[in-house]
């Protein structure tokens, strides 16, 4: 099987994250949670993980980016990095996810029961958050959307053990402290939750458009009025 290096980048929230695989296996990471910080580290964290990992740019086979939802600012700095990259390696865009790609890094890394259910969560504002709800497997309960949390939201799976984590879920912990099948597990996301389903796209040439790739912003869910215009 012909070697198949990744680069993978994660620029949806305040983590800035850059990881490099080969073959399903992370060579190198490099990762800061603080805002604002993508525009002035991401090529820096690009050139060091490549560094560490003792490999040229003409090495790699492709970039894999988490293209949404997340923070508009961060998104369009990790695409149009990766879109940069694609057009002068000439290689092909990898698209991923942000919320499959945290429930898939969640599945690799922490133990839990199959009948589970894996509820990312990124925060948007005030109740809000951009989630989707999964089966251990990945396979789709609820898909990516933004979402206005209440006590009442997850009430169609009592009996169910569920799991919400993310940026977004903190927030929550008061809201449902006596529902003792919602649990809260700290967990950022990072460049390497890309991998399994990065390297599955790429084995399956499931490969973006560079000329027309955007980041997911679910824009629609992000416009506001304000109460002055309802008067």
């Amino acid at each position: 099987m012909k070697d198949q290096l990744i680069l993978l980048l994660e620029t949806a929230t305040t983590t800035c994250s850059v990881a490099l695989a080969h073959n399903g296996s992370i060579l190198a990471l490099k990762e800061v949670n603080e805002r604002n910080i993508h525009a002035s580290h991401i090529t820096l964290f690009i050139e060091e993980v490549m560094h560490t990992a003792k490999k040229k740019y003409s090495d790699l086979q492709a970039v894999a980016i988490s293209k949404g939802p997340g923070s508009y600012t961060g998104l369009r700095i990790g695409v149009s990095t990766a879109k940069g990259l694609c057009y002068a390696l000439d290689i092909p865009l990898i698209g991923i996810d942000t919320i499959e790609a945290m429930a898939s890094g969640f599945k690799e890394s922490v133990n839990i029961s199959n009948s589970s259910l894996l509820i990312p969560m990124l925060d948007a504002r005030r109740m809000e958050v951009y989630t989707g709800i999964y089966r251990n497997d990945l396979s789709v309960v609820e898909s990516v959307s933004a979402k206005i949390v209440d006590k009442d939201s997850f009430n169609e799976y009592d009996g169910e053990e569920l799991f919400l984590f993310g940026d977004g879920a903190d927030k929550f912990r008061e809201l449902f402290a006596d529902q003792p099948s919602i649990n809260f597990i700290d967990f950022a996301t990072s460049a390497s939750h890309l991998n399994a389903l990065a390297l599955k796209k790429f084995r399956d040439s499931d490969f973006e458009n560079l000329a027309y790739f955007e980041p997911f912003y679910l824009k629609d869910f992000l416009l506001t009025t304000s109460k002055k215009d309802n008067l």
